[in-house]
């Protein structure tokens, strides 16, 4: 059985990543004022960083069309898979799922739509190892129950620097109380469920990574996977460093945040997704 997997521009995976497990990937729209561009596609990631930077103005995301989905899943049953399994940035944050679902009504075909109900790193190592699993001759009904099972032992934890991007973007969920915080706060947030939730409040920097690192530290001993992302954090080495005093280095995966994420997370924002094992 050959079963494609379809995931879109959240997941932060790289091209490498996405061309050796022959990942298709849906971008979303990235917005600054009226200059609309395609994620990865007409915006790469370092164009993205350079013009946030220099803007007045907060980028904003926008979900893909439903076409942009149905043209791929339309493709790959042409040319012969079986199914598709699709997995999406969290419904709890985008409109992407939904856009995917009425996507999927528009072929004819066994296309299965998953919600992530994580973001980043979260969704990313979803994707690959429904890839792996899909290369390895896995049946859609096995894909997606691997997909599920892995969701529901992530977790997502983040500190940012500053909740105006949230806040602008409508992305900021349950963290509503942090609004009230003094500048001096350093909010800290949990996207384990599927949407931002408030996790505390530190007054440095530093204390905010070791806030991090503690929440690896109370589940040490059942780490399968550990990845550290950031939006070109300039201390992430710091937070790596004090990661590899409670974990094997190698294991670590550190990554930059794309544009979807970065644009409502604000920049400087660093965070770790890790799985839990069965």
């Amino acid at each position: 059985m050959t079963v494609r997997i379809v995931t879109d521009s959240a997941c932060d995976l790289t091209e490498a990543e996405i061309e050796a497990h022959g990942i298709d990937l849906v971008p979303l729209s990235i917005r600054f004022g009226e200059d609309v561009q395609l994620d990865r596609e007409e915006l790469s990631v370092d164009d993205f960083y350079r013009r946030m930077a220099s803007s007045d103005e907060l980028p904003q995301t926008a979900a893909p069309s439903p076409g942009a989905f149905a043209a791929v899943f339309r493709r790959r049953l042409d040319e012969g898979a079986d199914a598709i399994v699709c997995i999406n940035l969290s419904s709890g944050m985008s409109a992407t799922m939904e856009s995917s679902e009425l996507g999927a009504r528009e072929v004819d075909g066994d296309v299965r739509i998953v919600d992530s109900r994580s973001v980043t790193a979260g969704q990313g190592v979803m994707v690959l190892a429904a890839a792996i699993a899909a290369a390895g001759g896995a049946s859609a009904d096995e894909v997606v129950a691997l997909a599920e099972d892995i969701r529901d032992r992530t977790r997502v934890f983040a500190a940012i620097d500053t909740l105006e991007n949230l806040k602008k973007g409508g992305r900021i969920g349950n963290a509503q109380a942090l609004l009230g915080s003094m500048l001096s706060i350093k909010p800290l947030i949990d996207v384990s469920s599927g949407v931002v939730e408030e996790a505390g409040r530190q007054r440095t920097r530093k204390k905010s990574l070791a806030w991090l690192r503690d929440r690896v530290a109370d589940h040490v001993d059942e780490i399968e996977t550990l990845s550290v992302m950031h939006a070109q954090a300039d201390d992430v080495d710091d937070l790596v460093t004090m990661l590899s005093d409670l974990v094997d280095p190698s294991i670590i995966r550190v990554g930059v945040i794309g544009p979807v994420v970065a644009s409502h997370g604000g920049p400087g924002v660093v965070g770790l997704c890790f799985t839990l094992r069965p």
